[in-house]
C-alpha cells in the first residue's frame, strides 16, 4: 500500500515538475519575445527621432554646425552646406579641414572661451562678397564640462547689398540736389550784389536759375515715381492703346532737341494695340528717346519700331546709332543713378533714373525691358507688352 502511495506521489511530483517547468518555459518565451518587441520599439522610435530630428535640422533656413568636444564636426545641415557650398560629408572633419576658414575657426576658439558669442559678422574670403551672421554658444553637460559648440549661420549678403544701395541712393541724391542748388544760390547771391542792376546780367543769371529749378523739379518727380513704382503704389489705368499715335506724340515733343543735333526721329511702328497704362506708357518712350537723341551720335537716327511676339506679347524697340554701351555696363544701365559715361551725363543733364523707371513701368505691366549694343554700332533698348 505505501508503496503503491510513494509510486503515485512520485509521479505526482513528475507531473507537476514538467507542468511547471512548461508553464515557466512558456512565460519566459513570452518574455523574451515582449522584450525583443519592446527592443525593437525602442529602436524604431529612436531611428524615427533621428529621422525626425535630420528633417528639422535640414528644414531650417539658417545653417547648422554641431561641433563635438574635439572640435570635430557632428553635424552640418543643409542649409549649411549650401551657404558654403559643400556636397561632401563632413562628418569628423575639423573646421579648417572641412572649410578653410581660419576666422571661423578663431570663433569656436573664442566661443569655447567666453561661452557664448552673438551676431557676428563673418564676411567669407570669396569673389561673390557674401556676408554671414553668426551665433554660437559652447554645450556643456550637467557637470560643467564642455562637449561641444553649436553655431547657427545666417545669410546677410542680401541686407548688406540693400544697404549699399541705400547707401548710394541717398549718396547720389545728395550730389543731385546739390549742384542745381549750389547753382542756385551762387547767382542769386551775384544778383542780390548788384548784378541785377545790368538788364543783360539779370536776365541771362534768372534763365541759368530757371534752368537749374527745373533740374531740381524733374528730379523730385523722378524720386516721387520711382518711390511709388518700388513701393507698388502707382495704380495702373489700364486700357487698349495705340502705340503708334502715341509714340508720334512723343518724337514730337522731343523734336526740338532733336534738331538741335540734327538728329532724324523715325516712326517705323505698325498699326499695335496693347493693354497699358497710355500716361505710364508715354513716360517709357519719353525717356528711351530722349537718351537716344543725347547720347546717340550727332547728325544720327533714333528709329522706333516693334512688333507681334506671337505670344500674346508686343515687343517695342528704340535704336540709336551712337557709340554703343561697353558690355560690363550692360547690365547695370537699368539701376538708379548709374551713368555709362559720368562726365557726358553731367554735361547732357538728366536725373540719372529715367531707365529705372521704364523698368519698374514696363515691369508693373507684367513686361521686361532689355537692351543690346556693341561699341560703335549704337545701342537698341527693348520692351513688352501684353496685347490690347
Amino acid at each position: 500500500m505505501w508503496r503503491v502511495l510513494t509510486i503515485l506521489a512520485v509521479a505526482v511530483a513528475f507531473g507537476l515538475h514538467f507542468w511547471w517547468r512548461r508553464r515557466f518555459l512558456r512565460q519566459q518565451r513570452q518574455v523574451q519575445l515582449e522584450m525583443e518587441d519592446f527592443q525593437r520599439h525602442q529602436q524604431q522610435t529612436t531611428t524615427d527621432a533621428k529621422a525626425q530630428q535630420q528633417v528639422l535640422f535640414n528644414s531650417m533656413l539658417e545653417g547648422l554646425l554641431l561641433l563635438d568636444r574635439n572640435r570635430r564636426i557632428y553635424l552640418a545641415n543643409r542649409s549649411f552646406k549650401n551657404l558654403f557650398g559643400i556636397k561632401a560629408e563632413l562628418r569628423g572633419k575639423t573646421i579648417m579641414e572641412a572649410l578653410r576658414v581660419r576666422e571661423l575657426a578663431d570663433i569656436v576658439e573664442r566661443v569655447e572661451g567666453e561661452g557664448q558669442m552673438f551676431d557676428y559678422e563673418l564676411k567669407l574670403p570669396d569673389l561673390t562678397e557674401r556676408w554671414l551672421q553668426v551665433n554660437a554658444a559652447a554645450i556643456s553637460n550637467s557637470a560643467g564640462e564642455r562637449e561641444g559648440t553649436i553655431l547657427v549661420f545666417h545669410d546677410l549678403t542680401r541686407l548688406k547689398q540693400l544697404e549699399r544701395a541705400r547707401e548710394e541712393f541717398v549718396a547720389n541724391v545728395s550730389h543731385e540736389l546739390r549742384t542745381p542748388l549750389s547753382l542756385i544760390k551762387g547767382y542769386v547771391e551775384t544778383l542780390l550784389d548788384g548784378a541785377r542792376s545790368n538788364p543783360e546780367v539779370a536776365e541771362r543769371f534768372l534763365k541759368i536759375i530757371e534752368r537749374n529749378a527745373q533740374r531740381l523739379d524733374l528730379l523730385i518727380q523722378d524720386l516721387l515715381t520711382i518711390s511709388a513704382l518700388e513701393a507698388g503704389r502707382a495704380k495702373l489705368n489700364l486700357q487698349a492703346v495705340e502705340l503708334r499715335p502715341l509714340a508720334e506724340k512723343v518724337l514730337g515733343d522731343l523734336k526740338p532737341p532733336a534738331d538741335s543735333k540734327s538728329v532724324t526721329l523715325v516712326n517705323q511702328l505698325p498699326d499695335l494695340r496693347a493693354t497699358a497704362d497710355a500716361g505710364r506708357l508715354e513716360q517709357v518712350f519719353a525717356n528711351l528717346v530722349d537718351n537716344a537723341i543725347k547720347y546717340g551720335r550727332t547728325q544720327g537716327t533714333v528709329t522706333v519700331g516693334g512688333g507681334k511676339t506671337g505670344d500674346g506679347k508686343i515687343e517695342v524697340f528704340v535704336q540709336d546709332d551712337g557709340p554703343g554701351i561697353p558690355p560690363e555696363s550692360l547690365d547695370r544701365v537699368f539701376e538708379r543713378f548709374y551713368r555709362v559715361d559720368k562726365a557726358r551725363s553731367r554735361e547732357q543733364g538728366g536725373t540719372g533714373l529715367g531707365l529705372s523707371i521704364v523698368k519698374h513701368i514696363v515691369q508693373s505691366h507684367g513686361g521686361k525691358v532689355w537692351v543690346k549694343s556693341e561699341l560703335g554700332k549704337g545701342a537698341t533698348f527693348f520692351f513688352t507688352l501684353p496685347q490690347g
